[in-house]
């Protein structure tokens, strides 16, 4: 998942080098939209109404939820 994400990243940071403004954006949308998805059904997922666990839910703003 992290590796998929940094090689987006890199991907998208040559098209912006190369001036090239369309696949650049389109890479980043591509790749933080349903990064951004997951995370969002995760913090549905791993919510506990019980307890309250900030730390959880910081993990998954910053996107490192799957690795809760």
């Amino acid at each position: 998942f992290m590796s998929e994400m940094v090689a987006a990243l890199c991907l998208s940071t040559g098209y912006r080098y190369a001036g090239d403004r369309m696949w650049h954006t389109l890479t980043l949308l591509f790749a933080l939209v349903p990064c951004a998805l997951v995370q969002l059904s995760l913090v549905f997922i791993h919510r506990d109404v019980s307890r309250d666990r900030p730390l959880v839910l910081l993990l998954h703003l910053l996107q490192l939820g799957p690795l809760v």
